[in-house]
């Protein structure tokens, strides 16, 4: 069975939107696209340069195409994403010219892609499909990025109808521009209780 990580750069107010340029993703007139720069640093580097190790990829339809016209001439920066396999939710598309893409157009698709063998699956970008993922209870995993930002709008992590989880700390390290990068381990259902007791 692979697992599914969501990868994710998120402000403090959830938006996940355009985080690496000013033109990544301006729909719904969003302008502060590459808010995540003034925030790099070494620290920060080091785990997205871990982040990017062999795998399989599950993205959103828009994410796909955002990266099938960047990263087949960038793959020196991240050589493994042109050899994974890019299972691609769409229900328009069914083809690229981008080796090792395939596409998939149903939650039990993608149900069967994560019980088959292979490669884990990160999510990357892609909210639409996140938000499907949560609904059906199928990550694993979250790598989350919190900047110190709030852009007041845009397309964000989670929507008002994610499955109830809890999930476990795993890793957690701040970097020195104040992004707090948390890993969180899938673990079990919602307990409650009253605080004090």
């Amino acid at each position: 069975m692979r697992k599914i990580t969501v990868l994710s750069m998120i402000t403090l107010d959830g938006v996940m939107q355009a985080p690496g340029g000013p033109e990544e993703d301006t729909s719904g007139n969003f302008k502060f696209g590459g808010w995540t720069a003034p925030f790099e640093d070494e620290k920060g580097n080091d785990v997205v340069r871990k982040e990017l190790q062999p795998a399989d990829y599950l993205l959103g339809r828009k994410t796909f195409e955002i990266w099938e016209g960047y990263w087949p001439d960038h793959a020196d920066f991240w050589p493994g994403i042109n050899e994974g396999t890019k299972f691609v939710f769409s229900k328009t598309r069914n083809r690229s010219d981008w080796r090792n893409s395939e596409f998939i157009e149903n939650v039990d698709a993608i149900k069967q892609l994560k019980n088959s063998e292979g490669l884990d699956l990160q999510v990357w970008g892609s909210s639409k499909l996140i938000h499907l993922l949560l609904q059906h209870d199928l990550v694993d995993e979250l790598r989350i990025k919190t900047y110190p930002v709030i852009l007041g709008g845009g397309k964000k992590l989670f929507d008002s109808g994610e499955m109830p989880a809890s999930f476990k700390l795993t890793e957690s390290v701040v970097t020195t521009t104040g992004v707090i990068i948390a890993a969180y381990k899938r673990e079990g259902d919602v307990k409650t209780g009253t605080a004090g007791e």
